[in-house]
């Protein structure tokens, strides 16, 4: 048993009550406009908004691969922006996801997350236009959060792997 829980539908929405934190991968370019991020702009503009000034502020700031930053959009709802990716293609150095940085990021949540008392609610980070194996990624998660008591739920949109 992973401690993970894996449930259909829409991680922007999660239904359980308490303090909830999203968490989703983003490159480490500035980069906001495909994949995942989609749906969170279509809720709440300050996701994007924040990571924007934190990318373009990134001289002055703690922006770079494996850092977090945490938004908040609602009374009890929180959006973890986790640099897990360096760009956005698949060159000549493989896939964009970067395994190290996504666990460093997840250890970084983990903190963050026991000390707002929330749960964490993600869809398949990494996995998608970042090109990771969820057989890596899910061990990640397993490791930093759940083990730390931090109740973490994975979201598959739609028809696909359950």
């Amino acid at each position: 048993m992973s401690g993970i829980r894996y449930v259909r539908g829409d991680a922007t929405v999660p239904s359980v009550k308490g303090v909830k934190v999203i968490a989703h991968v983003c490159n480490d370019i500035g980069g906001w406009g495909k994949g995942f991020v989609l749906a969170l702009s279509r809720r709440w503009p300050e996701p994007e908004a924040a990571y924007r000034a934190w990318h373009r502020d990134r001289a002055a700031n703690d922006f770079g691969l494996g850092a977090v930053q945490l938004v908040r959009v609602e009374r009890y709802v929180w959006v973890a922006n986790m640099v897990g990716q360096r760009g956005i293609r698949t060159g000549s150095k493989g896939v964009p996801v970067r395994y190290e940085a996504i666990d460093a990021a997840l250890g970084r949540l983990a903190g963050e997350a026991a000390a707002l008392g929330a749960s964490v609610h993600m869809p398949r980070i990494g996995c998608g236009l970042a090109g990771g194996k969820w057989s890596r990624i899910e061990p990640l998660i397993t490791e930093r959060l759940a083990e730390r008591g931090i109740a973490v739920t994975v979201y598959d949109h739609g028809e696909g792997p359950g």
